[in-house]
């Protein structure tokens, strides 16, 4: 009985030296170790004290460049502002979907009736997405990316359509830095080999 009541004691006396040490922490950082990159950094770091568990919603972990939620269409910005979606409504995507959470609308000239490159509807069930990134991998023409937010909780069915799914080259620039200038420098080489050719 009274080796029980020493491994409690124990177990209490390691408790209490956190709950301490992270009053000691805060006091030495005075102000900084917490909603600051720094005090998350330093939590994060093999030297932390007492708590170090991230204080969400305020504070957020970074999240690392190949991160991958729910899938986003990509749309190049003309100096004018008018918006061209890169997607051509091929369906590769769709088809080569595990769970078949994509569903895609081609669209057609209004005057001839006549199919175009562009989508008419573009549809992804968030609930059904299991964010494996194939659509991203298969599309040819840089159409569709994996989103960093991952906070899109909500009360009803996640249907995303293409207006919600829409977002601006510049911001996949932003949050994938390395992945784009890899994605635009083959694009400038492709350019330049062509025009040599012609």
């Amino acid at each position: 009985m009274d080796t029980y009541g020493k491994g409690i004691f124990k177990g209490l006396m390691v408790t209490a030296k956190h709950f301490f040490d992270s009053y000691l922490d805060d006091i030495k950082w005075w102000g900084k170790r917490y909603y600051t990159p720094e005090g998350l950094a330093h939590r994060s770091s093999k030297d932390a004290k007492g708590i170090f568990t991230v204080q969400y919603p305020e504070e957020k972990v970074p999240v690392p460049e190949e991160f991958r939620y729910i899938p986003f269409l990509v749309y190049d910005e003309s100096e004018t502002g008018e918006k061209t979606i890169r997607c051509t409504s091929c369906g590769i995507c769709a088809k080569a979907c595990p769970p078949q959470c994509i569903w895609i609308v081609r669209g057609s000239d209004p005057n001839t009736g006549r199919p175009v490159p562009q989508p008419a509807e573009f549809t992804i069930d968030a609930d059904i997405c299991m964010n494996c990134g194939f659509c991203a991998e298969y599309c040819p023409f840089d159409a569709i990316k994996m989103d960093h937010d991952y906070e899109i909780a909500s009360y009803g069915r996640n249907l995303l359509n293409k207006e919600a799914l829409m977002k601006p080259a510049k911001y996949y620039a932003e949050i994938r830095p390395l992945n784009n200038a890899r994605e635009e420098a083959a694009r400038a080489e492709k350019a330049a080999t062509k025009a040599a050719k012609a």
